[in-house]
Parts: structure tokens; C-alpha cells; sequence
């Protein structure tokens, strides 16, 4: 296989050297964290050690953090009308959701489908707080889900402004921050959140970790995700990953010491890859280019142009790229995304995600727009491409 550059980092990051320290390191500790002699001890210090520097990452505290299999099982765990709020057992009155939320939160978690009601967005991906005004005066005390930035677009929400409106409703809010993690601040209050739900592989952590937090003690979860032995406060029940939860823990640590840096560098790089397609492609549309969005994230179509030939394409000459978000990836349907966007069935279906990461080079780049200037040209010999 010749020279490769992953351009998917959206669908997952390579996992990180502090993190496969970590994990190893973990590994070589044969305790149960939940047994009481010196091994177990050793191991609940690491969870307990990776709880911290997770909770550390959005500003919140070690024992607001509970962890999952994944950041789909966080969303299951948070999306109940179950939940309590200082001592208030009433259930929540339905479940609102934008319509360009991942599909584990379209899925509406626990609660039944006909409480689960869609949010609408504009032409660049962004929800309409107008339409949630309206919507949470109709329903009372309801959970609303915003991701903080989509994983399809990159288009970041106005989360804290959604927060306020919430809130006034007596609501509580929950954030899907998976892609926004590391990437932007994920600040738990400066967002108004009372739950988030995070990821361990799409920071460079292993896959099969999540968690969800909560902002303060006086959310209580009665029904449990997982029942059995009452691990992780109860929630979710199993032995922990505990060498998953460690990598997690340092990958987070890693992240929120390089964020800055990292944006304003990944930020460059899009900027230039975005400029060069443009440049050699006029008619190519950027998806969400009015919005702000994830300084990694591209999202492009070319009028006529398939998405399955450009990944191909992409892939034979050494670039990973998706067709969309990699939990439907393979599918024929368009992305529900862009079409609550407003964007044509025809169009969608060209939709190519580019999403860099921190091994990604101005090379790299460089030889991505050459890749694109060679498909653009055999595009445009095809009836119905203007490249």
C-alpha cells in the first residue's frame, strides 16, 4: 500500500501514545476495582484517577462523571423521563431533539416515540431557537438534546442561548459533545448543560468508553442503564474497562492541554483545503460555510457528483474520507442532515466529509487538493458535473 492520509478523524481518531501508555498500564493491574484488597484498590485509583482528568476536560467534578460502553450508551442513559432533579420524581413531560442530531438521540433513548419531538434548523445546520421557544412552551418541563457541534457539517450550536430558553421552561438540557470535545471548549456551565455525553475515541482514546455527567448531585438517575451489581454510582452495572477508562482518562488530559494550539492549527488547514477546492472546483458547495463550525471539518458535494465514487476515488489514491457520518456511512439514504438543511436528495447524496486531525500536515493537504484536482478533471468529462 503506497503513502496514506486519514481524513476521517470524525468517524474515529488514532488512538493516542499517552492513552496506549495508559491502557497497557492498566492492563498489568489484575484487580477488580470493585474488590476491597490491595489489587482492587490499585485498580479503582486508576478509574478514579481517569474520572478526574475526564471531569477536568468540561469543568466539571469526578463524581459527576459516570462511564459507559460508548458515547451512544451515554446518550441512552441521559435520554429518559425518568430522570430526577432535586428530589422531583414527576417524569419529564417529553423529549425535544434538533433534527440533525446524531441517530442514537434520534433514536429517543427511553422514552416512547410519540413524546419525541424534532427541532427544525436553518439552510446552515443550526437550530432554531424560535422553533424551541414554541416547542417547550407546548411542553413543560421537557429534556431537551442539542449536540454542541454536528458530526456531519462541524456546524457548533448555540447551545447556551438553547440553555436559557430550557431552563426557563423548566427543562433540562442535555449536550451530545462527542465531535466538539477537544476540538472547542466543552465548559459544562459556560453551556448551560445539566448532562453531556462524551466519547473516549473520537479524542484518541480507545473505542468502547463514554461517559456521561451530569453538572451537580441533584441529578439522580432511578432507573438504571445496566442493572445488576450498582457500579459507577448505581447507573450502569458491569465491571469497569478499567484499562479503556484509563486510556480515556489520559487522552482527555492530552486534549485539554493542546485544544488551543490544535484549532488554530487544524483551523489553517481547513481553511486552505477548503480554499483550494474551491479554487479548482467553483461550483463545489460547502456545506454550513455560513455557520461557525469545527475548525477539522469539511463538508462538500459537487453538483452530480456521487459520494461513492469520490470516496472510492479518494481511497486509490491513499486518502480516507466518508460519505457522511460513519454510523451510516454505508447506507443508500441521504443524511438526514442535510436534508433537514433544505438540501436536495440529488445533492446529499455527493455529500463528502473531510475531517482532519493532529497528525494532519499542510502536505497532506496538499496532496488531497492534487487527488481532487485528478477526480475533478475526470468528473467534469461526465455528463451533468460542471467541476
Amino acid at each position: 500500500m503506497g503513502e496514506r492520509s486519514y481524513f476521517d478523524w470524525n468517524a474515529t481518531a488514532p488512538l493516542r501514545d499517552a492513552a496506549r501508555v495508559a491502557f497497557d498500564a492498566a492492563l498489568a493491574i489484575p484487580g477488580n476495582p470493585s474488590s476491597v484488597h490491595a489489587e482492587g484498590r490499585a485498580a479503582r485509583r486508576v478509574v478514579e484517577a481517569a474520572r478526574e482528568q475526564v471531569a477536568t476536560l468540561v469543568g466539571a467534578r469526578a463524581a459527576d462523571v459516570f462511564f459507559t460502553a460508548s458515547g451512544t450508551e451515554a446518550n441512552m442513559a441521559a435520554l429518559t423521563p425518568a430522570i430526577e432533579v432535586a428530589g422531583d420524581k414527576r417524569p419529564r413531560s417529553g423529549l425535544l431533539l434538533s433534527a440533525i442530531e446524531h441517530v442514537s438521540v434520534r433514536a429517543g433513548g427511553r422514552f416512547p416515540r410519540t413524546a419525541v419531538a424534532e427541532i427544525a434548523v436553518n439552510a446552515d445546520g443550526q437550530v432554531s431557537l424560535d422553533a424551541l421557544t414554541e416547542a417547550v412552551a407546548q411542553s413543560p418541563r421537557p429534556l431537551v438534546s442539542l449536540m454542541l457541534a454536528n458530526n456531519e457539517t462541524g456546524v457548533i450550536q448555540p447551545v447556551a442561548a438553547a440553555a436559557a430558553i430550557v431552563h426557563a421552561a423548566a427543562g433540562l438540557l442535555h449536550v451530545d459533545a462527542v465531535q466538539a470535545a477537544g476540538r472547542i471548549e466543552c465548559d459544562m456551565a459556560r453551556l448551560g448543560a445539566d448532562l453531556l455525553t462524551l466519547s473516549a475515541h473520537k479524542i484518541g482514546g480507545p473505542k468502547g468508553v463514554g461517559a456521561l455527567i451530569r453538572r451537580g448531585e441533584d441529578i439522580h438517575f432511578p432507573d438504571p442503564l445496566v442493572r445488576g451489581g450498582g457500579q459507577e454510582r448505581g447507573l450502569r452495572a458491569g465491571t469497569e474497562n478499567v484499562a479503556g477508562i484509563a486510556a480515556f482518562g489520559a487522552a482527555a488530559e492530552v486534549v485539554r492541554r493542546e485544544r488551543l494550539a490544535e484549532a488554530e492549527r487544524m483551523l489553517a488547514l481547513r481553511d486552505l483545503l477548503e480554499a483550494g477546492l474551491k479554487a479548482l472546483s467553483p461550483q463545489a458547495i460547502i456545506f454550513g460555510a455560513g455557520a461557525e463550525r469545527l475548525p477539522n471539518t469539511t463538508l462538500f458535494a459537487l453538483p452530480g457528483m456521487k459520494a461513492e465514487t469520490a470516496v472510492i476515488a479518494f481511497d486509490l489514491e491513499g486518502f480516507a474520507v466518508s460519505s457522511g457520518a460513519a454510523c451510516s456511512s454505508g447506507k443508500v439514504q441521504p443524511s438526514h442532515v442535510l436534508a433537514a438543511m433544505g438540501v436536495s436528495p440529488p445533492l446529499t447524496r455527493g455529500a463528502v466529509r473531510v475531517s482532519l486531525g493532529w497528525s494532519t500536515t499542510t502536505v497532506d493537504v496538499e496532496r488531497f487538493l492534487g487527488a481532487w484536482r485528478k477526480l475533478a478533471t475526470a468528473l467534469s468529462k461526465e455528463p451533468g458535473i460542471a467541476a
